[in-house]
């Protein structure tokens, strides 16, 4: 893996997230998180680890309209964990990531919620938001606890 720029502060993720994916890049967008890092997405499952996030976002990212910034909400900090948020200008209802502080001073995304979405029924001939994704090869469904995957 090529040498990515790092976060400095944990609101540069979302900064450095929405460059890379807009620039349809999977490796960059995968450096952003922890080795063992979990987002929950696509809706409804889990993306456990770095791998399987870069597997998922290779896949997504060449079917995705081109990303926009979004505004962070204000960060809360606790030693060398915190909260990022941001309200999503595409209806996502809001998006929530807990990162961590590295040794050298970086931040990483440990947990990643990038949408919550109100539960609402769907209309006629509306598409699920799980359909609109391919699913990662190491996705499981939420509730199976983390220590059930296979280890590396």
């Amino acid at each position: 893996m090529s040498e990515y720029e790092k976060a400095r502060k944990p609101e540069d993720l979302t900064r450095l997230f929405v460059e890379r994916a807009s620039a349809k890049d999977a490796d960059g967008i995968a450096a952003l998180y922890e080795e063992d890092a979990v987002m929950a997405y696509p809706p409804g499952q889990q993306t456990i680890g770095r791998e399987a996030i870069r597997s998922f976002w290779r896949q997504a990212l060449p079917h995705l309209p081109r990303f926009e910034a979004e505004s962070p909400l204000p960060t809360l900090v606790s030693g060398d964990i915190a909260l990022t948020s941001t309200p999503p200008k595409d209806g996502a209802g809001a998006r929530a990531q807990v990162v961590r502080r590295q040794p050298d001073g970086s931040w990483l995304r440990l947990l990643d919620q990038p949408e919550f979405l109100p539960s609402q029924p769907l209309r006629t001939g509306q598409l699920a938001p799980s359909a609109q994704f391919p699913r990662a090869e190491a996705s499981r469904p939420p509730g199976t606890p983390l220590e059930s995957r296979q280890s590396h």
